[in-house]
């Protein structure tokens, strides 16, 4: 029981260990959906997408009054002016006031709606560039997985053609060995088998370097080892496409997000010099404010003596009517006047002010700061008018390239086909000559290395094929980011 218990558990931490040393498959798909996950610029264009959207909300609000609080305290020692009594007073008061300002623009050169319509169209351009961008990136990740498939395809060619060439040298040693061939064949073979480890070699570290490449671009753990794997898509269905350059080139005016976006940018200018243009004439503003104040001054008692003067009539002789009146002075408590009002009775009633008025605003010379911000924009405006100019005939060359090649990808792998039969072939007649004796080395070796060369240019024919459907889809502006996602 115990051996069956043992045996058991080196078959499964067998089947562990291999399962861990087995490298991981990245799919085509999923190379993209990790690098539109990742992709560093893809990303950073999405948040300014999320800018964009704000600045357009804000544009639209801005249209609407402009509407601000304030409040103000303040404590003055010495003389200061006390607004509640109309006089300058010595000591220590206290102020308090807050407000309601609001303003509302009327009239600023159509300014505002302008604005409203640049950043409408910054917006739509933004996202332009951020579908042109996925595509970019998808564009990226496919040539370069592409050119990690035909590396390891390349690395498969030179690990066989080194086998096989090894298993002759093995054959030809033994002839030697045999008296059945010269010394010099040995060596000959020798060669042969240690030019294709160099190939190998050199094949398996330029697949490291296009793996790091790609996993650069993906933005994934570099430390963690995986395979690519050729993408399932039939190679006769793309080679079979017709594909006419006429028609490519007027849907890619419509679909290509670069063009699109370069429309929408020349649009935002144009509204943006007419904004800029707007801060050179008068403005119209309506305006009103609601607020009040509160004063106290310190060291003022509550209650305070006041004199009373009761007249009273006494005998005079020295009066001609023998009488006189006299005044007798007598102090009371009573309230103190000078004493501040309440908070309430001031800030309530007497300091409340309301205000309302128009504006306008003429504007006749500020360093010439509106000029050349005009100037500015409509500098802006006509280069985006070449930008897009330029981007109208660039597709039209993306486009003829990207079919051209496209053709010439087909014709290149038909020929590839006959090339390598031809190849397989003439190798194979070669090797029975000259296991015959009948033919020398260097012809044998010939046949060996245009086979090696037509196997190399198949797979490069063959991979190239494949993913140039991807690139005429790319020049177009028809690669859909969503259909990897």
């Amino acid at each position: 029981m115990k051996r069956c218990f043992g045996v058991v558990l080196v078959i499964w931490l067998g089947i562990s260990s291999y399962a861990q040393e087995q490298p991981k498959i990245l799919t085509f798909d999923d190379a993209v959906k990790i690098g539109l996950k990742n992709g560093m610029l893809f990303n950073q264009q999405k948040n300014n997408l999320e800018f964009s959207q704000a600045q357009k909300f804000q544009s639209i609000v801005a249209i609407g009054p402009t509407v601000s609080s304030t409040a103000t305290t303040t404590r003055t020692r010495g003389n200061s002016f006390n607004s509640n009594t109309g006089q300058v007073v010595n000591g220590i008061r206290d102020y308090v006031s807050g407000g309601l300002n609001a303003q509302l623009n009327l009239f600023n050169g159509f300014n505002r709606i302008n604005q409203i319509r640049q950043y409408a169209n910054q917006l739509d351009a933004q996202a332009y560039y951020v579908n042109r961008t996925a595509q970019d990136l998808i564009n990226t990740v496919a040539t370069q997985y592409l050119q990690v498939l035909l590396d390891n395809e390349l690395l498969i060619i030179a690990k066989e053609n080194h086998k096989a060439l090894s298993k002759q040298f093995r054959q030809v040693k033994e002839q030697v060995n045999l008296g059945a061939r010269s010394p010099v064949d040995e060596y000959n073979q020798e060669a042969l088998v240690k030019a294709a480890e160099l190939k190998e070699v050199q094949a398996e570290i330029t697949l490291n370097n296009d793996k790091s490449l790609l996993t650069q671009t993906l933005l994934i753990d570099p430390m963690e080892e995986y395979d690519v794997e050729r993408p399932n898509w039939d190679i006769n269905v793309i080679g079979s496409d017709s594909l006419k350059i006429d028609e490519l080139a007027d849907r890619a005016k419509l679909s290509r997000a670069d063009y699109l976006r370069a429309i929408k940018t020349e649009n935002a200018y144009r509204f943006s010099t007419a904004a800029a243009k707007g801060l050179t004439m008068p403005s119209l503003t309506l305006f009103g404010a609601y607020g009040s104040a509160y004063n106290f001054q310190h060291g003022e008692a509550d209650s305070v003596l006041a004199p009373v003067y009761s007249p009273y009539v006494v005998k005079d002789p020295n009066a001609a009517s023998g009488y006189s009146v006299q005044t007798q002075t007598t102090y009371q408590i009573k309230a103190n006047p000078e004493k501040p009002l309440s908070f309430q009775q001031q800030f309530q009633v007497r300091n409340v002010y309301k205000q309302v008025g128009f504006q306008l605003n003429i504007p006749i010379f500020n360093g010439l700061q509106n000029r050349t911000n005009y100037l500015n924009q409509k500098v802006l405006y006509e280069n985006s008018k070449l930008t897009k100019k330029n981007l109208e005939y660039q597709i039209k060359n993306d486009v003829i390239r990207a079919v051209r090649n496209y053709e010439g990808a087909k014709k290149a792998f038909r020929v590839s086909l006959d090339q390598i039969r031809a190849a397989e072939l003439a190798l194979q007649f070669e090797f029975e000559r000259f296991s015959l004796g009948v033919t020398s080395f260097v012809e044998y070796a010939n046949a060996n290395k245009v086979l090696v060369q037509a196997q190399t240019d198949k797979a490069q024919a063959e991979y190239r094929l494949l993913f140039q459907k991807v690139l005429v889809d790319y020049a177009v502006g028809t690669l859909k980011p969503e259909d990897f996602q």
